[in-house]
C-alpha cells in the first residue's frame, strides 16, 4: 500500500493481529474484489476512509473509557504509539526506522526524545526522599549525550 510520500511500506503483524487477519479474510469479500480492506463501495480504502473508522471507533470506545475524550487519537499516533513500544520493548531504532519508512535513522530519533521526555515528566512528579524543597533536575550536556546514545 502507498502512503506518505507514495512509498510501499511492509508493517509486521503480531500473532493476535495475523490470527484477525485470517479470520477476516474468511468473510465474504465486498464488491467481488481482492481489496482486503473496502471501503463501503467495496473499492480501495482511502486515508480519509481510514481516519474515518479511527474517530468513529474512538468515539465509541470513549462511551466505556471517558478519559479518552482527553487524548487526541489519529492513524499517525496509533503508528508513534506502536514505535514507542518497540522502542521501549528494546528494539533497536535502526530497525524500527526500516518498520516506519523512514530514510534515516535520525528521523526515528523524535521517538527516543520523545520517550526521555515522557519519562523526564513522570520523575518529575516526584520528590527524592530528604529534598528540602522540589525542584526540577537538569542534567548536563555530556549526561543528555549519553542518553541520546542509547
Amino acid at each position: 500500500m502507498c502512503s506518505k510520500g507514495r512509498k510501499e511500506r511492509c508493517t509486521p503483524l503480531t500473532k493476535q493481529a495475523v490470527q484477525a487477519l485470517k479470520t477476516w479474510l474468511q468473510e465474504p469479500r465486498r464488491g467481488g474484489g481482492e481489496t482486503v480492506f473496502p471501503n463501503v463501495r467495496g473499492n480501495t480504502l482511502s486515508a480519509d476512509g481510514v481516519q474515518y473508522l479511527v474517530r468513529k471507533h474512538v468515539g465509541a470506545a470513549q462511551r466505556c473509557c471517558p478519559s479518552l475524550t482527553q487524548k487526541q487519537v489519529s492513524p499517525h499516533v496509533l503508528r508513534h504509539t506502536a514505535a514507542m513500544e518497540l522502542l521501549q520493548a528494546g528494539v533497536d531504532r535502526s530497525v524500527i526506522a526500516l518498520w516506519l519508512g523512514h530514510e534515516s535513522v535520525e528521523t526515528t530519533q523524535i521517538y527516543l526524545d520523545a520517550n526521555l521526555a515522557l519519562k523526564e515528566q513522570a520523575l518529575a512528579k516526584i520528590a527524592p526522599a530528604n529534598a528540602p524543597s522540589p525542584g526540577r533536575y537538569r542534567p548536563d550536556d555530556q549526561l543528555l549525550a549519553f542518553l541520546k546514545g542509547l
